[in-house]
């Protein structure tokens, strides 16, 4: 897992609009949506719906907003059904690309996805070109305030199964399964928790030379979607994304 830094590309998405910040809440609702209707509206049975809230209130969604989208997708006031999509691909110099969307038209969802990889010279592949060359884990971000040594040991009692010391944080890897209940004996330990959230790791990264700036802006735009929840991928790109 070495060289891929969950915290970089989380420093990239700060300073986001209040606009940036309501589209960001609409996907995290259209999650919500589906882990309801897939598991039901108690996140103490639905270990899905319990990440979810979790990712909701660490992006300082409001909880009357939560409980909304909760009430909603239980049949108060109706819902929209949503179908979760997977598209793979290749962006230029060879930067492999995940697109994971959530949609309520198939037809719209994949021509706006192979429009943005047509657009930034990429190509969409078959289900499965890409993503055996990532694995999914569960992410957990913690600030530095006790040492590497002490987070070492804690960590692993929880049942991580790596742990990278950043400039700034500690990137501590678990199984997705596992994400919560790590997150929740990091803090009783007295780790604070920045973030906790599923990603894909990529095996091998790739450095696209000459092409940064175009798979920066294909990442982008397709990031910027509704329909698309999250965009992975193995490119080594500065850790400035221009807006």
């Amino acid at each position: 897992m070495s060289g891929h830094s969950k915290w970089a590309n989380i420093k990239q998405k700060k300073g986001k609009t209040d606009a940036a910040r309501g589209h960001l809440f609409t996907k995290i609702g259209r999650e919500i949506s589906v882990a309801v209707k897939s598991g039901g509206p108690d996140p103490d049975s639905n270990a899905k719906l319990r990440d979810i809230i979790a990712k909701a209130k660490q992006n300082n969604m409001p909880n009357d907003n939560i409980a909304r989208s909760i009430k909603k997708a239980s049949g108060e006031g109706g819902g929209v059904d949503y179908e979760e999509i997977i598209y793979e691909g290749y962006a230029p110099g060879g930067v492999a690309v995940i697109v994971e969307t959530l949609t309520d038209n198939r037809n719209r969802t994949g021509g706006e996805v192979r429009h943005l990889f047509d657009k930034f010279g990429g190509s969409l592949g078959q289900t499965g070109c890409v993503s055996y060359m990532f694995k999914r884990k569960g992410v957990i971000l913690a600030d530095k305030t006790m040492s590497e040594d002490d987070m070492m040991m804690l960590a692993l009692e929880a049942g991580a199964e790596d742990i990278i010391t950043d400039e700034d944080v500690f990137e501590i890897y678990c199984s997705t399964q596992d994400l919560f209940d790590i997150s929740e004996k990091l803090k009783a330990g007295g780790a604070i928790i920045l973030s906790q959230e599923v990603d894909m790791i990529p095996d091998i990264e790739v450095n696209p030379e000459g092409h940064e700036e175009t798979v920066k802006k294909l990442i982008n735009m397709l990031d910027e979607n509704e329909d698309v929840q999250n965009v992975y991928h193995n490119a080594i790109l500065p850790e400035e994304v221009e807006e």
